[in-house]
């Protein structure tokens, strides 16, 4: 099934997605028709190649294909960073020349395997889900990892800080293969709500505080503070740093001052809560799907070596401790055999 959260496509019969923890909710297959094949049907080779590249815990190769991948751009970001040195780059242009060319077509080759693979996901269209990997955020950063090359070749004049910026682009494919940053970003779109609630509130603290600056400091300092635009750039670095790098002049603008530094502080409390909940929300939801995977195994009373290793990569994945896996296993054994 299809997890609408991350996208990940999970064998039939999972309650959690295995791969963020979000719960799956059973639709017609005739209408969503992700293609997650009976386990007794013999699986095409384009889907298993799907599920090694989408880090599918049910295939063992898909942990050396994310260790190649992330070797891979680790290399690359480190040249294009010594590449940027004048001396480097003088003694080792042809070396940064040949590791570019090979990486280009590792990660082209990358690319085209999952346009090609990912037409596994639905049944009755092959090019949904195609077009659904290509417009993804992880599908935009895969195709620009390889267009610097190109570039350089269809616009041979173009400035080699710009090729430099998008080549370091690729550092983001880490993110996919990360699953701290996955977190992160999970966290904050659970919560979003509460981070636009929180963002108003910033923008209301900020117009105000500039506002009231603008009134103090306005004659005194009128290069900083005489528009309240001008006052909102103060009022914004205030907020954020707790220091907007303008000394008041007067009474009323230090009073402000410590005002404004006071709300930003609060501000960091807030987003601070938010995010400390939305992680909390999240170890918990991937708690909750490793323990039903678990009590799925042990329903027969016996864990094969498949499934082990299966239990295993869910472990790593949701960076769970042996001492959490183990009280859960007891409390799922004690409740299996009751």
């Amino acid at each position: 099934m299809l997890c609408h959260q991350c996208q990940f496509d999970n064998e039939v019969g999972n309650a959690f997605c295995q791969n963020c923890g979000t719960a799956l909710v059973e639709q017609d297959k005739t209408i969503t028709h992700t293609n997650s094949p009976s386990p007794t049907l013999k699986r095409p080779f384009r889907y298993r190649v799907m599920e090694i590249m989408n880090g599918s815990p049910n295939q063992p190769l898909s942990r050396y294909a994310e260790w190649l991948i992330s070797l891979v751009v680790v290399i690359n970001c480190a040249a294009v960073i010594l590449d940027s040195v004048p001396e480097v780059h003088a003694d080792y242009k042809d070396f940064f020349h040949e590791l570019e060319f090979w990486s280009v077509i590792f990660f082209t080759s990358e690319y085209l395997l999952r346009v090609w693979s990912f037409s596994e996901r639905y049944l009755e269209s092959a090019w949904r889900g195609r077009k659904e990997y290509v417009f993804s955020i992880f599908g935009l950063v895969d195709f620009f990892a390889t267009v610097p090359f190109y570039l350089h070749y269809f616009i041979p004049g173009l400035d080699l800080r710009i090729l430099r910026v998008l080549r370091l682009l690729r550092i983001l494919k880490l993110s996919k293969y990360n699953s701290a940053l996955q977190d992160l970003y999970k966290a904050v779109y659970s919560e979003r709500r509460a981070f636009g609630s929180a963002a108003f509130l910033l923008m209301i603290a900020a117009i105000v505080s500039a506002s009231m600056m603008h009134f103090a400091e306005g004659h005194a300092q009128p290069n900083y503070f005489g528009t309240i635009p001008h006052s909102i750039y103060w009022s914004i670095v205030t907020i954020t740093s707790g220091w907007g790098n303008v000394e008041p002049a007067t009474k009323m603008g230090e009073v402000i001052a410590l005002f404004t530094g006071f709300l930003g502080v609060c501000m960091v409390a807030i987003m601070t809560g938010i995010v400390a909940s939305a992680f909390a929300n999240q170890a918990a939801r991937k708690k909750a799907a490793y323990e039903l995977q678990m009590r799925e195994i042990l329903k027969d009373g016996v864990v094969t070596e498949k499934e082990g290793e299966v239990l295993q990569r869910l472990q790593e994945k949701f960076r769970l401790s042996d001492a959490e896996v183990e009280t859960m296993m007891k409390q799922a054994q004690s409740k299996a055999r009751s």
